[in-house]
């Protein structure tokens, strides 16, 4: 989304909230952006940041093109600063810094805006911290806090926001608009299920190391059905040394419950709800004739509790042996 009139097609009411307030020159100081993974939360962010710092706005909407707008979407603004979590959570040190950033004037105007990612994520210091920020508002300052787990803010924190709800896509409409922009079908089935952003579906199409990881997670259903005795020497020379970071060892989790659900659907006599593989994918076959319906069921809650670990940083080679173990039951 680069513009606030795409903002409007798929997130009206977060659009009209937002755009009503540039009209009437009645920013906020703190938005509080709330909603799921792919739900445009960051492109609504760099659309403020750019609005306010636009050289050249056409009514509502910042031009794109003058040095500003570009800065701002290569994140190279310097009164633009992004927080983001360092580990687990967003730190007391991280605010710090970022409070000294802003003792300073701003390099090219008085305005300065900073965003942070995953706002759930702040300690206890770094929320009390920041919300002293946020007491204290200046005119040339502009707070937008992003998170998808809402409940984990402070309350006193929201109530120092403007709220903006983001719902999530009609995954029916994105399928639409992928197979438009030249996506198969199949793969827009997938795409829709799997992320509600499209320009992040576009660009995961097109992205060789998720392509491998759809590929490794369809090698390890066809070695857990056909040769189980190999599954801990596929884990070890293919699965760990492909996803070594966090965030990819939870996507490859992610991607093993899809294929799994797949299974299930097949076992229950819904094969049109399959995202992951086709319909009347032989694999699928083989092992609704290995794994019984209660079976897949405890994988799938098997899945989860090995991203719950991932997460609370058990060590991923041996969060997938366990998996594994599990699922030969």
């Amino acid at each position: 989304m680069q513009t606030w009139d795409e903002v409007a097609h798929v997130q009206p009411l977060a659009g009209k909230i937002i755009t009503n307030s540039i009209k009437k020159n009645r920013m906020s100081h703190a938005y509080l952006l709330q909603g799921g993974r792919g739900t445009g939360k960051e492109a609504i962010a760099l659309l403020i940041a750019k609005g306010l710092f636009c050289e050249n706005p056409q009514g509502v909407e910042p031009c794109l093109r003058c040095s500003a707008c570009k800065r701002i979407e290569s994140g190279n603004h310097p009164d633009v600063h992004w927080l983001e979590p360092e580990g687990q959570s967003i730190k007391i040190d991280q605010i710090r810094h970022l409070q000294k950033e802003f003792t300073y004037s701003g390099l090219e105007s008085e305005q300065k805006v900073y965003v942070i990612k995953g706002a759930d994520t702040l300690t206890a210091n770094a929320a009390n911290r920041i919300l002293k920020f946020l007491e204290e508002p200046s005119r040339q300052t502009t707070a937008i806090m992003l998170t998808e787990n809402s409940q984990a803010i402070l309350p006193t924190i929201r109530s120092r926001c403007q709220v903006i709800d983001l719902k999530p896509l009609d995954p029916g409409s994105l399928k639409q608009r992928l197979q438009e922009e030249g996506m198969a079908k199949q793969q827009a089935v997938f795409m829709s299920a799997w992320t509600n952003n499209l320009d992040e579906a576009l660009a995961l199409n097109n992205n060789e190391w998720f392509a491998t990881a759809k590929k490794l997670v369809v090698q390890l259903t066809e070695v857990l059905i056909q040769n189980p005795n190999d599954v801990y020497l596929f884990l070890h020379n293919h699965w760990v040394g492909h996803f070594k970071e966090k965030d990819e060892q939870e996507q490859g989790l992610d991607l093993l419950l899809l294929a799994f659900k797949d299974m299930l659907y097949y076992h229950i006599g819904e094969e049109s709800q399959q995202v992951f593989f086709p319909p009347g994918e032989e694999l699928v076959e083989k092992a609704a004739m290995t794994f019984s319906r209660e079976q897949l069921v405890e994988v799938l809650n098997a899945v989860l509790l090995a991203k719950r670990k991932i997460k609370q940083n058990v060590h991923p080679t041996l969060v997938m042996e366990q998996l594994v173990l599990q699922i030969q039951g």
